[in-house]
């Protein structure tokens, strides 16, 4: 996982890092490809031989650009991730294919993305977040909002905001065994009103808008594929049709910071809608709604930090947005 970037005087041991990846390049391509070898009672492997050895090979042959920590100093870019395997789908089929044989047979939910504890926080910020644009009664509120979580994988997420509260609850993922993984953990759990859908977040076949969008870790994996910059442009043309105005966008990535999200939209709403500064107030209405913009609305500021080559910074990052 990435985080703080270091400047170039600090990075030497990177440097030697990058140089033994490369001449380990081929035993790389060969464990990755073997890494996913997966059979169970959802399916065979998720893949042939020789699409993982592709998708291996791919991967591998991207060098390393970040290092292993994050914080919010400026000057990097968000979208120059390493490319890697979990960039592919057909990592993830293997591996909630793998998940789903664990689950049936000793009941193990997986691995959930970023901790428990990270999960947790999340849900309840979230909460404590919509509450701030609501009056009245507090479960009504929380079972007013309409909500989809990208890239649900195992779809805990999803419990743990019910729990909070929300029941108008959505996961997708463009992974089917995630979508079986879910379901069943979901009806061991109780959580029988959770919908879970399969669709791809970059080419998505919902016809549904949300009041709000959640997105664990998902938006980390699509920029680890090859074509990490272009389909990230690809999330943010898609997320801005999924979310309604007025409506709550909640990113937790591991691979980019704060202020690297803020950058990200503001980026996004220059090239699509010529929007050029979010922290000013638009002075047409009409337009502001009409152009679908994103503005920073307010971030986790709980997470645990530390110092590194005089950088402060954490592994993991929240950030809200608000629809336009």
């Amino acid at each position: 996982m990435a985080a703080m970037r270091l400047h170039p005087e600090e990075s030497d041991l990177i440097q030697e890092t990058r140089a033994a990846r490369a001449a380990a390049s081929d035993d790389e391509r060969s464990v990755a490809a073997d890494s996913w070898s997966v059979k169970s009672d959802y399916g065979s492997s998720a893949l042939d031989d020789d699409q993982r050895q592709a998708d291996a090979d791919v991967a591998a042959s991207f060098p390393a650009t970040a290092s292993d920590y994050s914080s919010d100093k400026d000057g990097s870019d968000a979208n120059e991730a390493e490319a890697s395997i979990l960039g592919f789908q057909s990592y993830w089929d293997s591996s909630y294919a793998e998940d789903l044989t664990n689950f049936q047979l000793h009941g193990h939910h997986g691995e959930v993305w970023f901790g428990e504890e990270v999960m947790d926080t999340i849900a309840s910020w979230t909460k404590n977040l919509c509450m701030k644009t609501e009056t009245g009664n507090v479960s009504e509120e929380m079972s007013s909002w309409s909500v989809i979580d990208l890239g649900t994988g195992n779809g805990l997420l999803l419990q743990a905001l019910a729990k909070q509260g929300f029941s108008d609850l959505t996961g997708t993922d463009y992974s089917e065994g995630a979508i079986d993984l879910a379901k069943r953990i979901a009806t061991r759990d109780g959580f029988t009103n959770i919908n879970f859908l399969v669709d791809d977040v970059l080419e998505t076949k919902l016809d549904r808008k949300f009041k709000l969008v959640m997105d664990k870790g998902t938006l980390d994996a699509i920029g680890l594929h090859p074509d990490g910059p272009v389909k990230r442009m690809m999330y943010w043309d898609s997320v801005a049709n999924l979310v309604v105005p007025g409506g709550i966008l909640v990113i937790t990535s591991c691979n980019s910071t704060r202020n690297e999200l803020v950058q990200e939209v503001e980026n996004f709403n220059q090239k699509r809608f010529g929007i050029k500064c979010l922290d000013q107030e638009l002075a047409n209405e009409t337009d502001k709604k009409e152009k679908s913009a994103f503005k920073y609305l307010d971030h986790v500021r709980t997470y645990p930090t530390f110092k590194f080559g005089g950088v402060e910074g954490s592994r993991v990052c929240t950030v809200a947005f608000c629809r336009l």
